[in-house]
């Protein structure tokens, strides 16, 4: 019915928002020790998000969620039966699946999460009312 993959700007994107909360974070930690030179924070907080953020870029952009009539899977094997989905919540660029036992999957990096969340919803829908 449709695939969901990750998309390179959603992915940069986050990383950016990532970086500068790791960049505040840094400063703001070496500003509560006394360091004086807190601009290393800034420093660090990037350097590291970017290194994370080129480390993992390949497995991550090459995830793929693909939704069929009554079942949603994922990478790792992962396997959700439509009627089983209790709740779906946006959170940055991903869209979170919430099932009936309180298991979560993430479908990551979307470009329109709010699309996805659509048809998923949508999907759902169909599958309990035939």
């Amino acid at each position: 019915m449709a695939i969901f993959t990750a998309d390179r700007g959603a992915y940069i994107r986050d990383h950016a928002w990532m970086a500068a909360g790791a960049m505040a974070l840094g400063m703001a930690a070496l500003w509560a020790i006394g360091n004086p030179h807190i601009w290393t924070g800034a420093v660090g907080g990037l350097a590291a998000i970017v290194l994370r953020g080129a480390y993992l870029a390949s497995e991550q952009l090459a995830d793929t969620w693909q939704l069929h009539a009554d079942h949603i899977t994922g990478p790792g094997g992962r396997h959700v039966a439509l009627a089983d989905i209790a709740q779906i919540n946006t959170l940055g660029s991903a869209v979170q699946i919430i099932t009936q036992s309180g298991d979560k999957h993430l479908i990551k990096y979307q470009s329109d999460r709010s699309a996805t969340k659509d048809r998923i919803q949508a999907a759902c829908q169909q599958a309990r009312h035939g």
